[in-house]
């Protein structure tokens, strides 16, 4: 039996609370607070002539913590370090050893991919040592990132700003955005056509259906509306019949469970959840939540994996469920298992619920609204990923005339499968809707009623988005699960790149620095480079290299360049160019530019000293305004009474100068890019999370949605706000004056309350 004085360092109280629930009092556990030891920020702090030794210190803020681990180490039998079961994680336990001094023999390693008392107890029971081979690798990726960023940065502060930083993966990340907005610059639009025709069945007369151009013998694109002649002459006046009704049933599979990417870019596509936030809550969900009658219960596996494997027991799990809720037609024969890709580590198990009884509905009074919607999130994957395929019916039809075919496709759902519970997101928007076929067979005639030829031309590669530009430093193999949401982070606090609505650009400044890394450090901030590193930092932790040699190969060759860069560049400042918007300055008439300072981006006067005008950001909308046809814009304020921010939308004349433009549209609600079917003015939706429909505010419209039909959360006019800001109205003052009566009338009963309360007091006491 396990002595009382066993001691367990977990990194987080979250943790610690749930873990110690299941050891019970014999085990004391103990938070680490994440990271007790680590380079200091005020140098290099690494010897590269002797080794690399890394000169470890302990984090400044820290003493208490270390003061206190140390204590309860020394009265303890047994030390179980528990910190998270990565590289990372390795590495803090690592350093717990050597900072608190403690000895081999009563120094023991464990892990917990999920926790729940099952794992927990078992884990305990087989402990083993440190992997020194995982510490390595996280020494030599957090060395050679320290050399990076400390070697470079002071570069880019002589030669371009103060203040900015290089790194390793960073500059990489940087890189594609920066990339992908060349791409955008430099792309050409081609034209080409389409036509679509409205046929109508002969005998009978009923079943209307469109279908589109296809070809001839294979697929043929229009390029120009004299090819789109040729073609619309050739049928002109030319019967038209069905050669081909193709029918069959297509199976929809599900997609694989969570892993740390596909997480992160599922959230952000589905909950608007940054990566960063997404990577939060998933933790709160790992390290345990209190649940009625369950008590602290972790409710996720470990979410930093990009293993596809799922254990046995989950499995059946999840099997038994499906078939106890949703009947043996929901349950495939066999259990569904994923290859997980060439390179990835497979240390842990795929992101899935540590019990998948407890389903999102009956714990949800217990999940703040971040946690519920994660949790489902992550719940509903898992269990879809176990369930039988999709079944769509797919009919397809060509009419042919003159040898040309149009073609007319649609799909529909004869058995939902894994659908009832869970549909992957897209990132590209979806396809049109198709309405049904009608019951058409192979040689009938069908009457041509209406062709539309129709103008489009290619249209350039979409920029980035947080989910994927997570996608491609998986797919190239660029950073691991612990670094993509920190890298997609740092690049935007840097301002690097900006976030656009949900897309990302890079701004001159991310430009400048992408330019010239990769002119003067093309392996640095060359993709395949740190791909190839990060397999090799795979090696060290698997004991195929040493991480010194690494370390070596790397350094020589990038010391001998960053001193033949710094000598070419000797007297050279490279100038970041200003990005210029289309905002007029009202004082002297130039365009304003954007800057930086202390509080993020603004616009300004590019005339200063002369013209000091400055104003926020101007954040273009889509739409226009409904009273004068102007730009809508975004606009932010701060409530005097709360102190708190609040975003609304106004029309671009609403503060001008000439009173003729003026125009006092202003709303709460958020503009959309679809007009009105009906009277064609922008249209908007209710503003904050989730999916709104979006509603046409035109009184005079047939399409006109009331207020208190618009759903989603209604506060006061954004006119009067607006106007508080500015100066309280007299409902405001009275509100306040009718306060003030309030509160002396409430002071001058307790004071009256008290006075007779001593009165009796001393009329007891005689």
């Amino acid at each position: 039996m396990a002595s009382k004085t066993d001691l367990v360092i977990v990194e987080s109280p979250a943790k610690a609370k749930t873990i110690g629930k299941y050891l019970g009092p014999n085990y004391q556990v103990v938070a680490s607070m994440g990271h007790v030891r680590d380079l200091p920020k005020s140098k290099l702090s690494v010897d590269v002539e002797s080794g690399f030794a890394p000169n470890y210190q302990p984090i400044q803020g820290k003493e208490d913590i270390i003061r206190d681990l140390k204590r309860a180490a020394k009265k303890s039998d047994r030390v179980f370090l528990a910190t998270d079961p990565d590289r990372e994680g390795e590495a803090i336990s690592w350093h717990l050893k050597e900072l608190l001094e403690l000895p081999d023999e009563r120094t023991y390693r464990v892990t917990f991919n999920e926790i729940t008392k099952k794992v927990v107890t078992e884990s305990i029971a087989q402990p083993r040592a440190i992997d020194q081979n995982l510490v390595d690798a996280q020494q030599a990726r957090r060395i050679l990132d320290r050399i990076v960023g400390y070697e470079l940065s002071p570069l880019l502060w002589k030669k371009i700003r103060r203040g900015l930083s290089a790194g390793r993966v960073q500059s990489v990340a940087t890189r594609l955005v920066v990339e992908r907005e060349e791409e955008i610059r430099a792309f050409e639009s081609q034209e080409y056509w389409s036509i679509d025709v409205d046929f109508s069945r002969i005998a009978p007369n009923i079943g209307k259906f469109k279908a589109s151009f296809h070809g001839k013998d294979k697929k043929l694109e229009l390029h120009s509306r004299d090819e789109v002649d040729a073609v619309l002459s050739a049928v002109k006046g030319k019967d038209f019949t069905v050669s081909q009704v193709k029918r069959q049933d297509k199976l929809r599979n599900p997609a694989p469970p969570f892993i740390t990417s596909t997480l992160q870019q599922e959230a952000s596509r589905k909950l608007g959840m940054p990566p960063r936030r997404t990577m939060s809550i998933a933790q709160q969900l790992y390290e345990g939540v209190d649940i009625t009658g369950e008590g602290t219960v972790g409710l996720i596996t470990y979410m930093r994996t990009d293993s596809l494997r799922l254990s046995e027991e989950a499995i059946a799990s999840a099997r038994s469920f499906i078939l106890s809720r949703y009947g043996q037609a929901y349950y495939p024969d066999k259990p569904r298992r994923y290859k997980t890709k060439s390179g990835a580590q497979d240390a842990h198990e795929a992101i899935r619920p540590s019990d998948v009884r407890l389903d999102p509905e009956s714990i949800r009074k217990d999940l703040t609204a971040e946690q519920y919607k994660l949790y489902k999130l992550i719940w509903s994957r898992f269990l879809a990923c176990q369930m039988a395929s999709a079944v769509y019916d797919s009919v397809s039809i060509d009419v042919e005339s003159a040898g040309y075919i149009f073609r007319a496709n649609h799909s529909s759902v004869k058995f939902n499968g894994f659908t009832a519970v869970y549909e992957e997101g897209r990132d590209d928007e979806e396809e049109e809707i198709q309405s049904p076929l009608p019951d058409l067979k192979e040689g009938e005639g069908v009457k041509a009623e209406n062709f539309t030829p129709e103008q489009h031309f290619t249209q350039p590669p979409a920029r980035y988005t947080e989910a994927t530009l997570i996608r491609a430093l998986e797919e190239k193999g660029i950073g691991r699960p612990s670094t993509y949401a920190p890298t997609v982070s740092t690049i935007m606090d840097r301002e690097y790149v900006i976030k656009e609505g949900r897309n990302l650009r890079p701004t001159p400044l991310g430009e400048v620095v992408t330019g010239l890394m990769r002119d003067k450090f093309p392996d640095v901030a060359d993709p395949a480079f740190t791909a190839r590193m990060e397999g090799r930092l795979d090696q060290v932790e698997s004991g195929e290299e040493n991480w010194v040699k690494l370390l070596d190969s790397f350094y020589g060759e990038f010391e001998s360049n960053l001193k033949k860069v710094e000598s070419e560049l000797d007297g050279t400042r490279l100038k970041v160019p200003d990005e210029v918007s289309e905002e007029i300055c009202p004082q002297c008439g130039k365009q304003l530019v954007v800057k930086s300072g202390r509080f993020g981006r603004f616009l300004a006067c590019p005339g200063w000293p002369e013209c000091d005008f400055t104003m926020p950001l101007v954040v273009e909308m889509p739409g226009k305004c409904p009273l004068c046809g102007g730009r809508i814009l975004k606009r932010t304020g701060k409530s005097k009474k709360t102190g708190k921010q609040y975003t609304f939308y106004c029309c671009e004349h609403r503060s001008a100068r000439d009173e003729s433009k003026k125009c006092e549209f202003i709303t709460w609600d958020v503009p959309v890019k679809d007009n009105c079917p009906v009277c064609g003015q922008t249209m908007f939706k209710t503003a904050g999370k989730g999916a709104h429909k979006p509603f046409c505010i035109n009184e005079q419209c047939a399409n006109f949605t009331p207020e208190e039909k618009r759903g989603g959360y209604r506060r006061r006019s954004a006119e009067g706000d607006a106007a508080e800001e500015k100066t309280p109205g007299k409902k405001t003052a009275a509100k306040k004056t009718a306060a003030k009566k309030t509160t002396a009338r409430k002071t001058a009963t307790k004071k009256t309350t008290t006075k007779k309360t001593a009165a009796k007091k001393t009329a007891a006491k005689k």
